[in-house]
């Protein structure tokens, strides 16, 4: 009987889990730009390298010299880029997606359709939610390193072809360092920038049109009077920190705010995960995501 009845609970698990798991393909099919500008970012900085490696052999060479920190320092400038016009980009594809994630739905009426189908406003609006906070990280990492090892092989390619030793470029870079601090920097910003895209999305799901105006306007609104007013500028550096504080908190070392990070002994995650604002946002985050929840189950279509 334990046997039979184990048996049957078996599938339980499984179909709680594809609601979610369907409802996240179908962000991904309806927003390909998630993951589609990202790579045509990284094409391009591809390209412009591969464009310009003719120069490579020359540049190991003058950064095999000693005394010569610009030149190693150049090396670098590709796999930076590789990794952050991919992110910056993507970024900025977040934002629009996330203003319009629960608003597109209610203009063109699918809202209704979709509220047919067995799946709940909680798992839609987490599925919705997961698209800037885990599917694009995982995506540009995946991007932002394969970019960087095609790099680094038609490097080894053009230096071997030019009668230059590879490990002389090696030397200079320290990629183990670069991938490990590349997922580390993905988590830290979706995990600041949480209650940003909660706030993105409750205007999504609230404002009938110009979602763009009400997300950013309130925000310069207060700013504005705040100045006017008190002769203060606490509201416009709540925003300033919460779009860039996070990377001064994970990548300081011993407090010192942004320094160079030459091992990975100098990172302190401890002490990013201890900063109150971290905690505070993503309290602000939940509630944003609970409030877009009730709007989901209780806004009619526009």
């Amino acid at each position: 009987m334990s046997t039979l009845s184990d048996a049957a609970a078996m599938p339980a698990a499984p179909r709680k889990v594809r609601p979610f798991y369907w409802s996240l393909r179908r962000e991904l099919w309806e927003n390909r730009a998630v993951y589609l500008a990202p790579l045509a970012v990284a094409a391009v900085v591809l390209a412009g390298f591969l464009y310009g490696s003719s120069a490579l052999p020359r540049e190991v060479l003058a950064a095999a010299v000693p005394g010569a920190p610009r030149a190693a320092l150049a090396l670098h400038i590709p796999y930076a880029a590789a990794a952050g016009a991919p992110f910056v980009i993507g970024f900025l594809v977040v934002v629009f997606y996330c203003l319009g994630a629960l608003h597109g739905e209610r203009r063109d009426r699918t809202v209704l359709f979709w509220k047919s189908l067995p799946v709940s406003d909680l798992t839609t609006v987490l599925s919705k939610a997961a698209i800037p906070l885990v599917v694009q990280p995982l995506a540009i990492l995946a991007i932002a390193v394969a970019t960087q090892l095609l790099m680094l092989a038609w490097s080894a390619a053009v230096l071997l072809m030019n009668g230059v030793d590879p490990a002389l470029l090696w030397s200079h870079l320290n990629l183990p360092l670069i991938w490990a601090m590349l997922p580390y920097g993905l988590v830290v910003n979706a995990l600041w920038a949480a209650p940003l895209y909660a706030w993105l999305l409750l205007v999504s799901a609230w404002a009938k049109r110009t979602t763009f105006v009400w997300a950013v306007a309130p925000w310069l609104g207060l700013s504005l009077f705040e100045l006017l007013a008190f002769h203060t500028h606490h509201v416009w550096s709540l925003l300033n920190d919460r779009l860039f504080g996070g990377y001064a908190e994970a990548f300081s070392v011993d407090g010192r705010g942004q320094v160079p990070i030459e091992s990975l002994s100098q990172v302190d995650p401890a002490r990013f995960l201890a900063n109150p604002g971290l905690w505070g946002g993503l309290v602000f985050a939940a509630a944003g995501l609970a409030a877009c929840v009730w709007l989901r189950r209780t806004r009619d279509p526009i």
